[in-house]
């Protein structure tokens, strides 16, 4: 059987490719959101939304997050870059994506919230579009890079 046909979603990617590059974002992401939150959560999100916050971190919505998001981003951004084999691709549509997706969320809250900053909102805005497309870009590097089926690669 051929493995690109096995995938759902008709993405065109093989199950390795899809493996190593969800793996290479996910180690992008997490590292360039670790630096973010660290720097950031004390200087912006406390100060501008502190009286939101909750008291403890709660590991497992953090983690589904993380793994529907990296989902999206390697269907939706690493994909298409792969299928042109071009990182830069994989960088723009990881872009729209992650502005699209923390708009969602920051958006929501600006309409829904009483005491949601607009400072919070932007700089959401400018990081979720930073971030992804960075995550997407390492994917989409890492599966052109190694991930070739080991019968194709020679």
């Amino acid at each position: 059987m051929n493995d690109r046909t096995a995938w759902p979603w008709g993405a065109g990617l093989s199950l390795r490719q899809f493996a190593v590059a969800w793996i290479a974002s996910a180690l992008a992401m997490l590292a360039l959101d670790a630096v973010w939150l660290t720097v950031m959560a004390d200087r912006l999100y406390r100060a501008a939304i502190g009286h939101l916050m909750a008291d403890h971190f709660d590991v497992l919505p953090a983690v589904a997050f993380y793994l529907v998001y990296l989902t999206g981003v390697v269907l939706f951004a690493v994909a298409p870059g792969l299928a042109e084999r071009r990182w830069r691709v994989a960088a723009q549509r990881g872009a729209m994506f992650g502005l699209v997706a923390y708009a969602t969320y920051d958006l929501t809250n600006q309409a829904t919230l009483a005491a949601w900053s607009w400072r919070v909102t932007f700089a959401d805005l400018a990081w979720g579009t930073c971030l992804t497309a960075a995550a997407a870009t390492a994917g989409c590097a890492a599966a052109l890079t190694w991930g070739r089926r080991a019968d194709a690669a020679g």
